[in-house]
């Protein structure tokens, strides 16, 4: 018996995001049972599930000009040994659909697209790095609440073997996969740190919410910023914004940076939600799927803040990053500083499928409140300014300097920023633009 498909509305960048918000239970085969039943148990099975979903879904009714019922004839006409031949024979065919953003993906991958955009993993809860002088795996530092941070794990320690398994040589990811596990089940790291000799130290997994928002309060000047980077629209995103605004609020900032460079997009509703947060009034985004059928979303009057904001922007900001940047520019909430964004219109829809895999296909196109079609475009920043690549690899090795005066967008993002708090004549940041440009 096949299990329901999940319907994951979202937007997102190649292997960067997707997410679980609703359950629906689709009809796979119609009513013709004898296929149904050549399919039970088969490698074919997932094959036509897949097929079934994006002919009744996919954006494009043409489905790019191809056959897609002589297509599904192909799939099911071959004989397949294994499941790799069939999800192999399922990748070939929706290449033809020229969609980079409607793909297939095995278990494990949509296991890890699951995990990834849920914003929450099973491990003990710590950031990896290979130390680029002595080749060791390091930690970048303990998350927040984690079973990690309670026993005392420290930025700067050596993880020096995982289960009595020497580290040396292991990858980043190779060590992340062997640290992570089913919630309640054990694993024992060995630490080296400074001052002291090896030590093991056993942990229990937990469940861990990954920090999508982080934020603090910059003193420039006389200026209080609230300093707030987004990493992805998470399904945690939202409720972490909220936090950050608050908190930030509530240490008397006199106006807002909201970074949201490197960020690859997620959840559409995680975006709406976010651009409610910032704007009292004014629409956010519509989508128009392949019958035309249009839906917008707009902001519902309970913004957390009316200060001043500036957003920074990269060619990496993509998809639900798009839709909160063009959100806040085109109702002038915002100035938008930094690289032209990435150019991703396209809503997918996310599916499990019977034996664990996953499909992510196209349902519909978005276009921004002035009604602007960004796709291969990008969102255009009211203030261009593109990093050298000097400027860029200067950042990369310094990652703590990254919104400091010495970060060229933040810098410029500032002095709008500057004007706008504390002018008393309370320019539109429309105006501004000129000024500083």
């Amino acid at each position: 018996m096949n299990r329901p498909t999940r319907r994951f509305p979202l937007l997102q960048v190649a292997l960067c995001s997707g997410v679980v918000a609703a359950t629906a239970t689709l009809t796979l085969f119609g009513s013709d049972r004898s296929v149904k039943a050549a399919l039970q148990d088969s490698p074919k099975t997932v094959v036509d599930e897949a097929w079934q979903i994006v002919n009744r879904e996919y954006v494009d009714g043409t489905f790019n000009k191809t056959d897609w019922r002589a297509v599904r004839q192909g799939l099911l006409a071959k004989n397949y040994t294994s499941r790799t031949q069939a999800y192999d024979a399922l990748r070939d065919a929706l290449k033809k659909l020229d969609d980079p953003y409607t793909r297939f993906m095995d278990p494990k991958q949509y296991e890890a697209l699951s995990s990834q955009t849920s914003g929450e993993l099973s491990g003990v809860g710590i950031r990896l790095e290979l130390n680029e002088k002595t080749k060791v795996l390091t930690v970048v530092e303990p998350l927040e609440n984690s079973p990690a941070i309670k026993a005392g794990v420290k930025a700067g320690d050596r993880i020096t073997a995982i289960n009595g398994k020497p580290t040396k040589g292991m990858s980043v990811e190779d060590a992340s996969n062997q640290i992570r596990g089913e919630v309640g089940s054990k694993v024992s790291l060995r630490i080296g740190r400074d001052g002291t000799s090896e030590f093991n130290l056993p942990l229990t997994r937990a469940r861990i919410e990954l920090q999508a928002v982080r934020s603090s309060v910059r003193q420039e000047g006389k200026n209080r910023i609230g300093y707030i980077r987004l990493n992805e629209f998470s399904s945690h995103a939202a409720e972490q914004m909220q936090r950050a605004i608050q908190d930030l609020s509530a240490q008397k900032v006199n106006a807002y940076v909201l970074d949201l460079r490197g960020n690859p997009g997620g959840l559409l509703q995680s975006s709406i939600e976010i651009s409610r947060m910032w704007m009292d009034k004014g629409a956010i985004v519509r989508t128009v799927d392949r019958k035309g059928g249009k839906e917008e979303f707009v902001s519902n009057g309970n913004a957390l803040t009316k200060l001043p904001l500036a957003v920074i922007v990269d060619g990496n900001s993509a998809s639900s990053s798009e839709i909160l940047t063009g959100a806040l520019k085109d109702n002038k909430r915002a100035t938008v500083i930094g690289s032209q964004t990435f150019g991703k219109a396209l809503v997918q829809s996310v599916h499990s499928l019977s034996d664990g895999s996953g499909l992510a296909v196209t349902i519909a196109h978005y276009y921004t409140p002035n009604g602007t079609d960004i796709s291969h475009k990008g969102v255009t920043p009211d203030i261009k300014i593109d990093l050298t690549d000097a400027q860029r690899q200067f950042l990369a090795t310094n990652p703590k300097l990254i919104g400091t005066k010495q970060d060229p967008q933040y810098a410029r993002a500032l002095a709008v920023l500057e004007q706008t708090a504390f002018n008393p004549t309370k320019p539109s940041q429309q105006s501004l633009v000129n000024s500083v440009k």
